[in-house]
């Protein structure tokens, strides 16, 4: 299972409920008229990582695939049919973004996390370390995602229903995140 995430924030001049109304309109599109290998799509408001907007207000959107073969069919379907007007009308209140691949490494897909934590591997420690580390944060209920073939600005992310409390030596802190699709949530 892989994620192509993005994060992205809006001109100052598009409303917030404008542009959430433009994202919760491209994602039901998609869920309508999946492409091939797309499991689902989630996006999330929130406000602090670094990478995106300068830490103020932005959005993590989680484009969910079964593999890495699936992402052309993504890519393709997202712009065209009638996914096209969705894409370009929320495309056109985008005022920038950062992308990136992610794997699930532990733990289990959290369709509706509450938090996301980004962080990297402590200098020194092996993967095998991390992990055992981070079993007891996981244990609680979380997905921990690496980044693929360097692509994303951060190492890992830590999808939780709670905010984590992280192993000394991890420089990490959860964010709260808010649904903006799906809606329900």
């Amino acid at each position: 299972m892989l994620a192509y995430f993005f994060y992205h924030w809006k001109f100052p001049n598009v409303s917030e409920s404008e542009y959430e109304q433009r994202l919760a309109a491209f994602h039901g599109a998609l869920k309508a008229t999946p492409s091939d290998g797309f499991a689902h799509s989630s996006s999330f408001a929130l406000t602090g990582p670094a990478w995106a907007n300068a830490g103020g207000s932005s959005y993590e959107d989680w484009y969910i695939v079964n593999s890495s073969a699936d992402l052309d069919p993504l890519n393709d379907a997202a712009v065209s049919a009638s996914r096209k007007i969705p894409h370009d009308r929320v495309a056109s209140g985008t005022a920038g973004g950062s992308a990136g691949l992610y794997r699930i490494r532990l733990g289990e897909l959290i369709r509706a996390p509450r938090f996301t934590a980004w962080f990297a591997k402590p200098d020194g420690w092996s993967y095998g370390e991390l992990y055992e580390r981070l079993s007891p944060t996981l244990a609680r209920g979380g997905a921990l995602w690496q980044r693929q073939m360097a692509l994303g600005p951060g190492e890992f992310c830590l999808h939780s229903r709670e905010p984590a409390e992280f192993p000394a030596g991890i420089d990490g802190s959860s964010v709260a995140l808010r649904s903006v699709f799906p809606q329900s949530v």
